[in-house]
């Protein structure tokens, strides 16, 4: 975790990720906070821009694209929140989206990826908070919350 807030996983966190099956289809809960400014390595490219969070993240979202295209990534649902009904007030998200990957290994192959490394910088510079949960895929039966 950051002096801000958790913007990449820990080496523990990690390792779980890499422990749970591969195989197997994956959805990604990505929560959202973004700076007020872009923080930016000393001597980045961009750091010169003088960009936003939202900007930075936007650009993070081009360049990282079609690298989560490419391992068969694809958005299932994408929100902006309105208001904390149950949870923490102080806990607001400027984007929400759900990542869908057709197996574990794809999104492990896209963190990796040498050019997703290039581009991940700008996530990094973008959010000041976020959280990145993955979740089993389950059938959906009827109109029910079980």
């Amino acid at each position: 975790m950051s002096s801000e807030g958790y913007i990449d996983p820990t080496r523990a966190a990690f390792d779980l990720f890499k422990s749970l099956p591969r195989d197997t289809p994956i959805n990604m809960l990505n929560l959202i906070r973004y700076n007020d400014a872009a923080k930016y390595p000393d001597g980045h490219e961009n750091a010169a821009h003088g960009w936003s969070g939202e900007r930075a993240y936007t650009e993070y979202g081009k360049t990282s694209g079609p690298i989560f295209t490419r391992v068969g990534g694809g958005i299932v649902w994408r929100g902006q929140m309105e208001a904390m009904v149950t949870g923490p007030e102080d806990k607001q998200w400027d984007l929400a989206f759900i990542a869908s990957y057709p197996h574990a290994g794809a999104f492990l192959e896209m963190v990796t990826d040498p050019d997703y490394q290039k581009a991940v910088v700008n996530r990094q510079a973008a959010v000041l908070d976020s959280r990145l949960i993955r979740f089993a895929p389950l059938e959906i039966e009827g109109n029910s919350f079980a």
